[in-house]
């Protein structure tokens, strides 16, 4: 293992806080000759090659979700991408204080990196300053810490943004005019709050609203229960957005059970068996809204370009971005194909 750097931890905080899209392609000068090619100073072949092998931690929630799964095995895939990343994995875990312990042993370990879902980004806080501290960049996924000091660069998928994605797909498909449903997930999480207000946002803007909603538990038996609740109170129904689809697979139970196919629903996250019924397509399902489930595959990336010294391909800043968020873009039959290959297993 190569001796642990010694990075202030306001050094470490600094990173390029925003992305400029910049149009600098050769030809698109008056001139159009080499000259007027700039050099953009990238390291897009550098960051390819092999090189000083990194030790990178990584810790997780325990794996009791479809999502939380691929998050997993997508980190791990994406480490043994690399012929330079050593990754050293904690036992998934919902206890804060266990979790703790684990980037404590990463701290001790003096690993270059550590890729952290926390279980509760408040709790995980403190440690993860600690580890700054002692100059191990932390790369934060999806669930952020309570100070900006924590984590080097935070990756997150983007749950306003699904909501409008998903209003936006309602309002495109009822043309202003409807009964809407929502059948959201825990809500007490800020996550779940969130898209119900991206998707209210978005309902408002061609003049729809949100005429019933239940909340269910991310599970498949608290979709179903919620799902055979809403179908019982409202005997007509146009749209339905379902926030995640491992408790989209109880949804659909139910409307099974119901006999009721006079909607169209969307689901949320991305599930495999929610893209190939979209492909099928042959129940109520015809959309659904992406999650990333490769956040922390991201992060593991990022991890090593930072413990390398590298930037991002094709960024004119010579540093990794620190925060990140991630594109919910809606997948129908339309492009079902595009996206499927990524989608998780519920």
């Amino acid at each position: 293992m190569r001796p642990k750097r010694t990075i202030g931890l306001r050094a470490l905080v600094a990173g390029a806080a925003a992305l400029t899209t910049i149009g600098l392609l050769a030809g698109c000068t008056a001139g159009g000759g080499d000259d007027d090619v700039v050099d953009q100073g990238t390291t897009s072949d550098e960051n390819q090659a092999t090189g000083e092998t990194v030790v990178i931690g990584f810790s997780g929630p325990a794996a009791d979700h479809g999502w939380l799964g691929a998050i997993n095995s997508g980190a791990q895939a994406a480490a043994e991408s690399f012929d330079d990343v050593e990754l050293r994995v904690a036992e998934g875990t919902n206890d804060a204080n266990a979790q703790i312990a684990a980037v404590e042993t990463f701290i001790n370990e003096g690993v270059d990196a550590i890729v952290l879902l926390p279980t509760d980004g408040a709790a995980l806080t403190e440690v993860a300053i600690e580890a700054m501290q002692a100059g191990i960049p932390v790369i934060n996924v999806d669930r952020e810490f309570s100070s900006p000091f924590a984590a080097r660069s935070t990756i997150l998928g983007d749950n306003y943004g699904m909501g409008v994605s998903a209003g936006t797909y309602i309002c495109e498909q009822l043309g202003g005019e409807g009964f809407v449903a929502e059948i959201a997930g825990i809500d007490s999480l800020p996550l779940t709050q969130d898209r119900s207000r991206g998707f209210a946002d978005a309902l408002s803007d061609c003049g729809l609203e949100v005429n019933a909603r239940v909340a269910a538990d991310f599970t498949v038996a608290g979709g179903e229960a919620a799902a055979s609740q809403l179908l019982a109170a409202n005997p007509q129904i146009d749209a339905i957005w379902n926030h995640d689809d491992d408790q989209g697979v109880g949804v659909l139970a139910a409307i099974e059970a119901a006999g009721r196919d006079e909607f169209f629903m969307m689901g949320g996250a991305g599930s495999r068996n929610a893209m190939e019924a979209i492909e099928a397509d042959d129940t109520v399902l015809k959309a659904t809204v992406i999650y990333p489930s490769t956040q922390a595959a991201d992060g593991i990336a990022l991890a090593r370009l930072i413990a390398q010294s590298k930037t991002m391909s094709d960024l004119i800043t010579p540093s990794v971005p620190n925060r990140i968020v991630l594109d919910a873009p809606v997948v129908t039959k339309d492009n079902v194909d595009e996206f499927i290959d990524l989608s998780f297993a519920s």
